[in-house]
């Protein structure tokens, strides 16, 4: 399903999970990742988010589908190309696979 409506949107989780691990927390901070995707919505555009001190800003979150993440959003993602996005999704997530149907929530940040 993708949320064409604002108002169908989920609720959404605490924007303080929306980044855990260590290794992207830092890709961020240097700027090296832009984007993150996840299957839940965290925040809107506006919402504020400190990582180890540094204040990001979301700009934009959207629903989109897997099949239509391309080499540039896999760039955003802190990643060298989308094969390798794929490779780091599937290995996080154990046992998951590549769902061209699964729909993830793209927030993308800037540091204020």
């Amino acid at each position: 399903m993708v949320y064409e409506n604002k108002q169908d949107w989920p609720e959404k989780y605490d924007i303080n999970k929306l980044v855990t691990r260590q290794k992207d927390i830092d890709k961020i901070i240097k700027g090296e990742k832009t984007s993150e995707r996840r299957n839940d919505r965290y925040a809107d555009a506006g919402d504020e988010l400190e990582l180890d001190g540094h204040t990001f800003v979301v700009e934009d979150v959207y629903p989109q589908k897997l099949k239509t993440v391309t080499e540039e959003n896999a760039k955003q993602e802190g990643y060298d190309n989308l094969e390798e996005y794929k490779k780091s999704l599937t290995s996080i997530h154990h046992g998951a696979v590549w769902d061209p149907e699964a729909v993830v929530w793209a927030h993308e940040l800037k540091e204020k």
